[in-house]
């Protein structure tokens, strides 16, 4: 396969919360044109270790990044760095841990909020360091980036659920109108992500809990939703895809060399 790509990352969204708020992308899978399944998030359910493993597979307890204040390099390969290798153009909208995870740590800000770079794994980013940064701010960074640079790989993570989340909990008018507000913002921009070609993913990192975190074991804390869109995949009902097969998954999307685990029948 030889597709372009588009992952996204709605930061701290539970499955059940996504199955019923998510209008416009519950729409595509209505319609025949989308699928959505139900992925467990590994161990521990938080962020900068649920990045790690998306982007290349790996479990934290194998990766090393096994919390939020792990800050240092990737030692994984991850999409970026298959991408980039293959001489295809990466890009990022997305928290400043991506940035320290995979081009430079510490994150400075004069430095790396805006980067271009084409000897990064990530070429070119627009990053943010606050919880509140506004989803359509973000959303309007990474289509500035993808109408600029036409990258073959673009990762968009915003951070309003989760920030919701953590103010609110889970059972919370907060944290659903959030999710609602994302599916909004999204619908602004998807058919013509599809139509320029893209294959599109649309997942979360971790869930949420009525405690206003995440790093256990419930079901809302680790349950997430996987929503694929494209003529590249089968929208078969029986495919159980995993959170480590994500980085996977979008290399073969790519058609880059990986040895990565992948669910095939994802796939037409």
């Amino acid at each position: 396969m030889k597709h372009n790509v588009i992952l996204i990352v709605l930061d701290g969204l539970n499955y059940a919360v996504a199955r019923h708020a998510m209008g416009h992308l519950q729409a595509y899978s209505n319609a025949g044109r989308a699928a959505l399944y139900k992925l467990e998030c590994e161990l521990p359910a938080l962020s900068r270790p649920l990045y790690e493993c998306i982007l290349t597979g790996v479990a934290p307890i194998d990766s090393g990044i096994v919390h939020n204040q792990v800050s240092r390099l990737s030692n994984q390969r991850s999409v970026f760095h298959y991408a980039t290798a293959a001489g295809l153009t990466t890009a990022a909208a997305a928290y400043h841990w991506v940035s320290e995870l995979y081009n430079r740590t510490p994150f400075d800000a004069a430095r790396d909020r805006h980067t271009d770079d084409l000897e990064l794994p990530i070429q070119h980013g627009h990053f943010y360091y606050a919880d509140h940064y506004p989803d359509s701010h973000l959303f309007a960074d990474a289509e500035s980036l993808r109408v600029r640079h036409r990258p073959n790989f673009l990762l968009i993570h915003p951070m309003n659920i989760d920030d919701a989340g953590h103010k609110h909990g889970l059972d919370s008018a907060q944290y659903r109108n959030s999710a609602r507000s994302a599916d909004i913002v999204l619908a602004d921009y998807l058919q013509r992500w599809l139509d320029a070609g893209y294959q599109v993913l649309v997942t979360a990192d971790h869930g949420m809990n009525n405690d206003r975190s995440h790093n256990g074991l419930l079901p809302e804390e680790r349950e997430v939703p996987l929503f694929v869109l494209g003529d590249a995949f089968s929208f078969n009902a029986n495919a159980a895809p995993k959170q480590t097969d994500l980085c996977g998954i979008v290399c073969e999307l790519l058609g880059v060399a990986h040895d990565k685990p992948v669910c095939r029948e994802i796939f037409n």
